[in-house]
């Protein structure tokens, strides 16, 4: 029967109404995917499922043999709100869950080790310079003990440390994550070598002493390449890991490693010390520094066989200008307090970390004692970072990074001023094992904070465009804030009025800086959830297309030209 001009109303109206059924039912089927991703996969695997995630501002082609794109086509006169879907998280930005890309448990995580697992050189390399410093000072007590050698070869890998995180920060962001964390490795190799060869010539102490110091700064260099390009895309790589797990995935191969190395660069020296004796104290330190090679020649090869991470891909500026100004904009506040929190952390952490054993050994008595007690009781506080930083791991999963970072920063600035009150009773050789359980407790409880935590908000409060260098420059201040502290606290212990005033100090000002840095964290950080990745992508694309930038421009060359595909198919010419 032919329908006539007065029911053509009815029909209109008929066909608004069916079309509305068919989309609910969609993302009903959506919701359920989400929620359910067994289910999901079945109904994104079943004959005729056509459905695809896309990018924000990315068109929307017809789809052949499949209902779905007449349906799409049939619905330009519905409202927008009929139209979205159900999970606002995934779904209605258009991007596709990364934990349910096709791949088994070791495809998901090995990339999260062979990018995180470099930092472990980071903790070996950096901690094991503690116990060369003091072999130093008994070895050349005038031209190393009374000169600024001292401080020099202690600190300067931190100077380097910043150069690398700055020029690797932009090299990830700009070229490649992937290769980035190659060259990285290669200097790693190379300069921990080096070093343990170091000599001046003609057998001079004062040339040998020089360049050990020019190598720990090269050392430097690569260790400051393993944060802005192993961290962030660790923690990229965490994406598609289960939701629930994800933060402590990234903490056990970032920080954990990190502390992992300090135990092991407080461990080897003793063993070598064992093998060798007192009289062969030079091959002791010689020996501690080339072991450095191992580590990041172990994960060489896992390095060389990485791909970029799919949240690179999607979201990376290397095929444009960047916004620079736009970026300063909207990051510039959450930068300076995620960096000025890093300082704090490091400033206290490496210092601490790096005089432990000269600070044992001033306890024991370092003209009187044996050097097999200070290595001895180095390993044993540096044992209390493991588990710090394991229990923090979990926690974070638990209830968040934000108020694991500021609760484990406030009872660590307690128990600092603590320590600080029973200095005087702790510093006594008989008293050895009470300070070195209560020390312990401190660097424990900094790990369960900001040492497991400042890492994973650095890398999760930025858009991953511009990750490298936001997490370089947060991460170069807190090197900054350990090169300082290295050279403040030596001042700071030799100024004081008396030896209990030497050793309490340093402990007034870590543990007051912990309490400002927990408000800092408590007060001024955002939340951090399981998706903020994603999500921080997809707030950060509105800012930028709010501001008349295309963000279209976002991605590599194989996903734009993926995109404008679609826009091609699509007929249009237009970006939906």
């Amino acid at each position: 029967m032919a329908i006539g001009h007065s029911d053509l109303p009815l029909a209109t109206s008929l066909r608004r109404d069916v079309i509305l059924v068919v989309l609910e039912v969609i993302r009903r089927l959506d919701a359920l995917r989400v929620h359910f991703p067994e289910l999901g996969r079945a109904l994104n695997q079943s004959k005729g499922s056509r459905h695809v995630y896309r990018m924000p501002g990315d068109a929307i082609p017809k789809e052949q043999g499949s209902g779905h794109g007449i349906l799409l086509e049939m619905s330009k006169d519905v409202p927008e709100e009929h139209t979205k879907v159900a999970n606002p998280s995934n779904a209605e930005q258009g991007i596709a869950p990364l934990d349910e890309t096709p791949k088994g448990r070791w495809e998901r995580l090995w990339p999260v080790i062979a990018c995180g697992a470099g930092l472990f050189s980071d903790g070996y390399l950096n901690g094991v310079i503690g116990s060369v410093n003091t072999i130093l000072r008994r070895l050349y007590p005038i031209q190393y003990g009374k000169s600024k050698a001292t401080n020099n070869v202690s600190s300067i890998a931190f100077a380097g440390t910043v150069v690398g995180q700055l020029v690797f920060g932009y090299a990830s962001d700009h070229y490649s994550r992937k290769h980035a964390l190659i060259i990285s490795t290669a200097i790693l190799i190379v300069f921990a070598a080096l070093g343990a060869g170091s000599y001046g010539a003609h057998g001079s102490i004062g040339g040998m002493l020089a360049a050990l110091t020019a190598y720990r700064f090269f050392l430097g260099i690569g260790i400051g390449g393993e944060y802005p390009a192993g961290s962030v895309a660790c923690a990229e790589a965490t994406g598609e890991l289960k939701k629930g797990h994800r933060n402590r995935w990234f903490i056990l191969f970032t920080n954990t490693m990190i502390d992992a190395g300090f135990v092991i660069a407080a461990f080897v020296p003793l063993v070598l010390l064992w093998i060798f004796g007192m009289h062969h104290l030079r091959a002791v330190w010689r020996m501690s520094l080339g072991l450095g090679v191992i580590p990041p020649l172990s994960i060489f090869y896992l390095r060389l066989k990485l791909t970029e991470p799919e949240e690179f891909k999607r979201e990376t500026m290397r095929e444009t200008r960047v916004p620079y100004l736009l970026i300063i904009k909207y990051y510039w506040f959450r930068l300076m307090i995620v960096s000025l929190i890093w300082f704090i952390y490091d400033f206290s952490a490496y210092s601490f970390g790096i005089y432990s054993s000269t600070i044992l050994d001033n306890i024991l008595g370092a003209k009187n004692s044996d050097l097999y007690k200070a290595f001895g009781w180095n390993v044993v506080i540096n044992l209390f970072y493991i588990p710090g930083a394991l229990a923090g791991s979990l926690i974070s999963d638990w209830i968040g990074p934000k108020a694991t970072l500021g609760w484990g920063v406030l009872l660590q600035g307690i128990v600092g001023f603590i320590m600080a009150g029973a200095y005087s009773h702790l510093a006594k050789a008989a008293n050895v094992a009470g300070f070195v359980v209560v020390y312990g407790i401190f660097l424990s409880l900094g790990e369960v904070g900001p040492g497991d935590n400042i890492g994973l908000v650095a890398s999760k409060t930025s858009a991953t465009a511009i990750r490298g260098q936001y997490y370089g420059i947060a991460a170069a201040f807190g090197k900054v804030g350990a090169f300082v502290g290295s050279y403040l606290f030596p001042i700071i212990q030799d100024n004081a009025p008396n030896a209990t005033r030497s050793g309490q100090d340093p402990f007034f000002v870590s543990s007051s800086l912990c309490i400002f840095s927990a408000a800092l964290a408590f007060f001024c950080l955002p939340y951090i959830g399981q998706d903020t990745i994603m999500e921080e992508d997809f707030k950060f694309r509105e800012y930028l297309s709010a501001q008349g930038w295309d963000i279209g421009q976002l991605g590599d060359k194989q996903y734009q030209y993926q995109g404008q595909s679609a826009a091609d198919t699509d007929g249009s010419g237009e970006r939906m």
